[in-house]
């Protein structure tokens, strides 16, 4: 028997959207052709699928188990197109992005008019904030993270280094004084970046392997790098920040870092996306774009 496979994936939409009028508005087909197919189904399977009355359709026993295997069906085939294009190399379609917003905003913005430009059949749709999201939930094909990574679920492509630093405004320093050492950070005024587990605690370690633990204070609290970097420009106070944010205004001398022999653990950006027996071909497009950007020893604020 022959098995009418684009009756199902009709079938699914009625179910789905609960009506046949729907469907059709949803499909491009007149209603009369959607009930047809669905009407043709009950007659190769030997069963009623739905309860028709004049108001109101539902599903009988035996149309929701098979409503759940035509589903099934449905995201089969969407995934062999999905796979097939994978095959054949096509970056095309939409592209779902997330990405922090201080790097969005600082590096990733700057760098995606090439992309777009070497990718004329691709869409993208980038997301910027600092919450980690779910990818797989929350429909993102691809994230640049900069933290530790714990999802094994996912595969990551690490890229380029980010250090952490003290640093803050000459005129800041010209009137409280340079720290000398973790410690003298506790008579400080710091501008406290919120999204941090403890933001008000910093250890750091020297080459000769000391350690010190600082309890940070300051007046300002807040979720967004940029917001505090306008702070420190401003000589409000000292921040703990990520070098890509800063590297421009420690070239230029507006800010200044301290306490350079002590250290931090160094974190990465890494390119997240989720497994996939085949992998997108826009998918890798965007990664490789990624590593040719900000590999290792291409990212600008590295050095």
């Amino acid at each position: 028997m022959m098995v009418d496979l684009n009756g199902y994936a009709i079938f699914a939409k009625v179910a789905e959207l609960g009506g046949f009028t729907a469907a059709a508005d949803a499909l491009g087909q007149s209603k009369s052709m959607i009930s047809r197919q669905v009407s043709a189904l009950e007659d190769q399977l030997g069963v009623r699928l739905l309860n028709r009355t004049t108001r109101r359709i539902s599903l009988t026993e035996a149309g929701t188990v098979v409503f759940e295997r035509a589903q099934r069906i449905v995201a089969e085939a969407e995934e062999a197109a999905a796979e097939a294009n994978c095959v054949e190399g096509a970056v095309r379609g939409l592209l779902r992005i997330n990405a922090p917003m201080s790097f969005g905003i600082h590096q990733l913005g700057p760098v995606m008019p090439a992309f777009l430009a070497r990718y004329p059949e691709l869409n993208v749709d980038l997301v910027l904030n600092d919450r980690r999201v779910d990818l797989i939930e929350e429909g993102f094909d691809v994230s640049l993270r900069i933290s530790a990574l714990q999802d094994s679920s996912l595969i990551a492509r690490q890229l380029a280094p980010v250090e952490r630093t003290i640093v803050g405004a000459p005129a800041y320093f010209d009137k409280h004084g340079v720290p000398k050492r973790p410690v003298d950070l506790e008579a400080h005024d710091f501008i406290l970046y919120t999204l941090l587990a403890r933001p008000n605690l910093l250890e750091m370690e020297n080459a000769q392997g000391e350690k010190e633990q600082a309890e940070l204070k300051g007046r300002f609290l807040c979720n967004n790098a940029d917001a505090m970097l306008e702070m420190m420009l401003a000589g409000t106070g000292l921040a703990f920040s990520p070098d890509f944010i800063v590297h421009e205004h420690l070239k230029s001398g507006a800010l200044v870092p301290v306490l350079q022999d002590w250290t931090v653990p160094a974190l990465t950006l890494h390119a997240i996306y989720p497994h996939s027996r085949h992998l997108a071909a826009k998918v890798r497009a965007f990664v490789d774009f990624t590593v040719e950007k900000f590999g290792p020893g291409k990212a600008p604020w590295v050095g």
